[in-house]
């Protein structure tokens, strides 16, 4: 009971761990280059609640002196995530671009396949 108590009050750290995990399973034991994207994407997406959960203050108002109200909420991670997610979408659009690159090059998007073809890409 006190396990599922502790859950509860903390699912927010299991999912990003989850995610984590997954994200990162996905980048190592894939081959084909688009997975690897969508794990990069899924790991990104686990950092951006790493440092959002923690940043959500229950009650808390924006920082603008205001009477009335004495707890207020820190918006410099919600800024600087809404940074790293542009910055990951301009990643991920990199990331395509190469790879649709590389299919046109290689005409295949596996790496085993891709190394095959290119000896001196190892």
């Amino acid at each position: 009971m006190e396990l599922l108590k502790t859950f509860a009050a903390h699912y927010n750290y299991f999912i990003t761990i989850f995610l984590m995990i997954s994200g990162l399973f996905i980048v190592i034991a894939r081959g084909n280059l688009i997975k690897k994207l969508v794990g990069l994407s899924l790991f990104q997406t686990s950092v951006y609640l790493l440092y959002l959960t923690p940043a959500k203050i229950l009650g808390g108002t924006a920082p603008i002196y205001e009477e009335g109200y004495k707890l207020y909420s820190n918006p410099l991670p919600h800024v600087l995530m809404l940074t790293a997610i542009v910055v990951g979408v301009a990643t991920l659009s990199l990331g395509l671009a190469l790879v649709v690159r590389i299919k046109e090059a290689y005409g295949t998007v596996e790496e085993d396949e891709i190394f095959a073809k290119d000896p001196e890409a190892e």
